[in-house]
């Protein structure tokens, strides 16, 4: 094996890829002999091994409006990285997830002969199918988490391998709430609402002073609530406190403790959630808890992404997953305090259809398990091989 293959790097854009990329870091350190691993990283893959090059926050930007005004420093970014991926120190790049920013990347280096991988497929599912043809040209293959997608790609004849997704692995079929709050220091009697705003500046800003406000509706309409907030990064601290101060009323500050990460630990003590779109809702239902998706844009973002359009009537993975509306999704104006308020609270006084939905969710827990470090690090040095052949 030469000094190339034994480095691989991951670009990460945001907390959900960290998570999902550090089980396939610590698979390929296992492997005989270990492969190397760098890039773009959170504190997920940090701890499994990776070298970063930069941390993931460099990419956390969401929305076309926020995403225009970093562009020329994403552009610059990921100009610097291109330059360093295609000097033959590394054997494949690993984008995952973020594909505005990863497509493009895996691209230009595919062009230096660096095998690529996409991991998660974009949603084309869910957007306009133009996405295929960017995917066709950017990555060898691609690693997807959602058994549906691998007719998708079979049909176009894209390379692709179905690995599964690491968190329903990760998390018990059957969560187990008395143990997480104790690991929490959350009494057994209480009514805990896990409230968890998202893991981007931009996007606390926007859905935070929603979710708080109806944490108040909340506390006022439950005598024995409690609220836990887990916190995606330390640096977005000083922004939940600000809008939590701002919100709510001192009493029910109290009631109120906010976590530096430990987001399982969070959801799993909980007996509700509120949620904003994205893989926050995938753990939330993985851990069986009732839940309100609540999601608000910029204005120009919410225009131009409903000018797009897209083929499915949901934005949250249980919903898509399900093929239905299992659990409410409240966008843009629809996103109330008072509506997200009262969606939670029905669903918290309906035992029936608590126990519907724990069936529903655990049916889309079992078809997402798979050995997906493993899997997935297969897919990823089967890829490197087969470049190898094509340029020998």
């Amino acid at each position: 094996m030469t000094d190339e293959a034994a480095c691989i790097a991951f670009v990460a854009g945001e907390a959900s890829g960290d998570l999902l990329a550090a089980p396939v870091i610590e698979a390929l350190q296992r492997h005989c002999p270990p492969y190397r691993t760098v890039g773009i990283a959170g504190e997920q893959m940090i701890a499994a091994g990776c070298s970063p090059w930069y941390h993931v926050r460099e990419l956390s930007v969401r929305g076309y409006v926020e995403v225009l005004r970093e562009l020329p420093r994403l552009i610059r970014l990921r100009r610097t990285l291109a330059l360093r991926l295609r000097d033959g120190s590394c054997s494949a790049l690993v984008g995952v997830d973020s594909p505005d920013f990863n497509l493009a990347l895996e691209k230009r280096v595919r062009r230096a002969g660096v095998a690529t991988v996409h991991y998660v497929s974009p949603s084309i599912w869910a957007w306009r199918g133009w996405r295929i043809e960017r995917i066709r040209q950017a990555a060898d293959r691609v690693l997807l988490v959602f058994p549906f997608e691998q007719s998708i790609y079979d049909r176009v004849g894209i390379p692709a391998t179905y690995v599964g997704h690491p968190l329903a692995s990760a998390i018990a079929m059957h969560p187990d709430r008395a143990a997480a709050r104790e690991r929490l220091g959350v009494a057994a009697d209480k009514t805990v609402i896990c409230v968890m705003p998202g893991s981007r500046r931009a996007e606390i800003q926007y859905i935070g002073p929603v979710f708080f406000a109806a944490a108040q509706r909340l506390a006022d309409a439950l005598s024995n609530a409690s609220f836990i907030v887990p916190v995606a990064d330390v640096g977005l601290r000083p922004l939940v406190e600000q809008i939590r101060s701002q919100i709510c009323r001192k009493a029910t500050l109290e009631q109120i403790t906010l976590v530096d990460g430990r987001s399982h630990d969070c959801l799993e003590a909980s007996d509700g959630a509120l949620v904003a779109s994205g893989t926050a809702t995938l753990e939330a239902a993985l851990y069986k808890r009732p839940m309100v998706i609540a999601y608000r844009v910029p204005v120009a973002s919410a225009w131009i992404m409903r000018r797009i359009g897209g083929y499915l009537p949901w934005i949250g993975l249980p919903n898509i997953l399900a093929g239905e509306a299992l659990v409410p999704e409240l966008l843009q104006e629809e996103a109330t305090p008072k509506e997200v308020a009262e969606q939670l609270l029905r669903v918290l006084g309906d035992e029936r259809q608590q126990r519907n939905l724990e069936e529903r969710f655990c049916a889309i827990h079992e078809s997402l398990r798979r050995d997906t470090p493993a899997l997935a690090t297969e897919a990823i040095l089967d890829t490197i091989s087969q470049v190898r052949t094509r340029r020998s």
